[in-house]
């Protein structure tokens, strides 16, 4: 369990985003989260220096999507991070296990033969409570978290 706040960063060591451009996949499933994390991340990239016209966002149905169209942005050389935002929460069946093994081994899977960094901003978490507590809640915002991992792997 997250014991600090994810938005909560020293902002003086987070490089410049001016020049960068961003990829962003973020999950249709539970929207009211997902939705949180992207206004999150959208928000602390243009705080870092990111033009609004140069951070895309594109959609997918579900958490699994995000491998896709992760691997879609990757073929596109203009990116200089990718970032995946989505929300999965335990339910009655093993479907949560293998959604978030099967996403967390595709996205590093990505990262491991692609030369753009991709920013895993899943939430796995045991109930809406925890997810909305990372969400903008009282964690923070993990869209906020995963903004400034994409700039500072964009530079690196």
């Amino acid at each position: 369990m997250a014991t600090k706040n994810l938005s909560e960063y020293n902002a003086a060591k987070v490089p410049d985003a001016q020049n960068m451009t961003f990829g962003i996949v973020v999950s249709e499933w539970n929207p009211e989260i997902t939705g949180a994390l992207l206004d999150g991340c959208v928000s602390t990239l243009e705080k870092h220096g990111a033009l609004p016209e140069n951070i895309h966002v594109k959609t997918v149905p579900g958490s699994f999507e995000l491998i896709y169209g992760a691997r879609q942005m990757t073929l596109n050389d203009g990116y200089d991070a990718i970032i995946v935002l989505g929300c999965v929460i335990r339910g009655e069946t093993p479907h949560f296990d293998y959604i978030c093994q099967g996403v967390t081994q595709g996205i590093a899977r990505l990262n491991a033969t692609n030369n753009i960094p991709v920013v895993f901003g899943l939430l796995t978490t045991e109930n809406m409570q925890q997810a909305l507590d990372r969400a903008g809640g009282r964690l923070g915002n993990k869209g906020d978290e995963c903004a400034v991992v994409a700039i500072k792997m964009a530079k690196f």
